[in-house]
């Protein structure tokens, strides 16, 4: 490509498009995670355990697992561009009746109403990004979205608790919704619309989704996001112990080091969007190889400040291109007529690994202690890698006969 090309490509990149997109990312992972940094609070008003107030994660995850793919198959016909409007809209509807929800089993509802618009919302916005760039510019693309997420857990959870302790629970939850609505007007006014539909030619007869070609590659992806998904919220679920408890950090220091490791995963995604389209397997191998050196190092120096803080940001920085990278490995992976079946499936997936791994990793704290997670951890990781390396070896040498 000469460096004309190049600099007409910079000149169509749809930036307004796609920052309007990652900012409707950023309140909708926010608005997900906002009750992980109130639950102390919400419990309390609500007069209900710690951990019956945690179910309002789980509720809201388990949601989007069961009803991604079924939602994103009844609507779609429907404009993408109207779709993420009404979510947004529903998201906003979901957060308010939270903020006025006088009972545990009413937020509970809720809770399931935010997660079946958050479910199709990322069905949705996770295909949107390959319908308004090139192939070869969908890693940056996918990058720039992705902030919207990175941004979410290292400001707007962050800042939404810091609200909600001062204004009260309640108030967070408004305010969210509020944004949400200004997010959904920006929406209206700045996001292209695209054609999601695919035209078939004369002559040309619609095969059945599961006779398409790219079926298998897509549920491969699926399965390798849920075992780096899984592994990652086995042990990061239960960091804030682990931090206190195994590596003898003050309570108060928690907080700092959570941001340091959400700033750190910020700097991952910004390196994965410029590694991601030049060597998308080498760059994904190479960020799963660091992940685990940086998970073993920090489990075994724990008497170490200075190596365990070093160990947790360089952990920040390998995970936090991992999701963008396997987010546009399944968009390269997927035909064009099945890249909004692939986005719920993929949605599905993180949602379980999200979900699972927190699951997984209060099993094993409760009958090993929290000395195990790491093991598994790097296990689980290793597992991800071999599964991803084989396929692309595998593809690379039926290529090959092929030729």
């Amino acid at each position: 490509m000469s460096s004309h090309d190049s600099a007409s490509d910079d000149a169509r990149f749809p930036w307004i498009g796609l920052l309007t997109l990652a900012g409707a990312i950023f309140v909708s992972v926010t608005s997900e995670f906002l009750p992980t940094g109130l639950l102390p609070d919400m419990a309390k008003e609500l007069d209900v355990s710690l951990s019956t107030a945690g179910y309002l994660v789980t509720v809201f995850a388990g949601t989007v697992v069961v009803a991604t793919t079924p939602l994103a198959a009844v609507t779609r016909n429907v404009s993408r561009k109207a779709l993420v409007v009404i979510v947004l809209l529903v998201i906003a509807l979901a957060n308010l009746l939270a903020a006025i929800a006088p009972t545990y089993e009413l937020l509970v509802g809720a809770r399931i109403l935010g997660g079946l618009a958050h479910g199709l919302f990322w069905a949705v916005v996770a295909a949107y990004s390959a319908h308004l760039v090139p192939a070869h510019q969908l890693g940056r693309a996918v990058a720039i979205t992705s902030g919207g997420g990175s941004a979410a857990f290292v400001l707007g959870v962050p800042v939404g608790t810091a609200l909600g302790h001062q204004l009260g629970w309640r108030a967070a939850f408004a305010i969210i919704a509020g944004i949400v609505v200004v997010l959904a007007i920006v929406v209206v006014r700045f996001l292209p619309a695209v054609n999601h539909q695919v035209p078939l030619r004369t002559g040309e007869i619609a095969i059945p989704v599961r006779r398409d070609r790219s079926l298998p590659g897509i549920i491969i992806v699926c399965i390798v996001i849920l075992f780096m998904l899984t592994a990652h919220n086995t042990f990061y679920t239960y960091i804030a112990p682990w931090l206190v408890q195994a590596a003898g950090f003050s309570a108060d220091s928690v907080a700092f080091l959570l941001f340091l490791f959400g700033g750190a995963g910020a700097v991952g995604l910004v390196i994965a969007g410029f590694a991601t389209d030049r060597f998308p397997k080498r760059g994904f191998a190479i960020a799963v190889l660091a992940l685990m050196a940086a998970v073993t190092v920090f489990a075994l120096a724990t008497a170490n400040q200075a190596v365990a803080t070093a160990a947790f940001v360089l952990w920040g920085v390998a995970f936090g291109g991992i999701p963008a990278m396997l987010q546009t490995r399944m968009l390269h992976t997927a035909s064009f007529r099945l890249r909004d079946l692939a986005a719920a499936l993929q949605t599905t997936a993180f949602n379980v690994g999200i979900g699972g791994g927190a699951l997984l990793g209060g099993l094993i704290l409760s009958h090993s202690g929290l000395g195990t997670l790491p093991a598994v951890t790097v296990a689980l990781f290793a597992a991800g890698l071999l599964l991803s390396v084989g396929t692309d070896a595998a593809r690379a040498a039926r290529a090959r006969r092929a030729s």
